[in-house]
């Protein structure tokens, strides 16, 4: 019976759930297996060191502390930014993910925190970071 191993190519479904119960992704939901490699480092490392040493069928459920997830919140990462730096038309809500070019070129998401008149207080914390992240994975496929 093949086992899962680092450098394997799998095929999984999952549902990601926070402490408290409630569903933040599922791939279910989306009716479409997540299929990555195992070990590359394109999911967080707690995901990746859960898969090792499954066979196709099972299923397992574990959690990810936020060191082996998204990291820790931070609190630098919440900043406030002019309003003016973003189009005429922008009409800015609490709750609403923003995405722009950093200084370097890079691509950034944030979350506005509030309105604060002229400015908008920005959350660049990823949304899933400071928080235990429970799965319930099955895998469906090793190559």
């Amino acid at each position: 019976m093949n086992t899962v191993e680092i450098g394997n190519t799998v095929s999984v479904h999952y549902k990601g759930t926070f402490s408290s119960g409630e569903e933040f992704d599922s791939s279910y939901e989306r009716g479409e297996p997540f299929t990555f490699e195992v070990g590359a480092g394109s999911v967080v490392p707690g995901f990746d060191t859960a898969l090792p040493g499954m066979t196709v069928g099972e299923t397992k459920s574990f959690t990810i502390p936020p060191g082996e997830g998204y990291g820790p919140r931070v609190d630098e990462a919440i900043q406030k930014v002019p309003k003016n730096q973003f189009p005429n038309d922008f009409d800015p809500q609490p709750g609403m993910v923003v995405q722009g070019v950093n200084p370097q070129g890079g691509q950034v998401r944030a979350t506005i925190n509030e309105v604060q008149g002229d400015d908008l207080l920005l959350d660049f914390n990823h949304p899933l970071a400071g928080k235990d992240l429970t799965f319930e994975i099955e895998l469906l496929d090793i190559k």
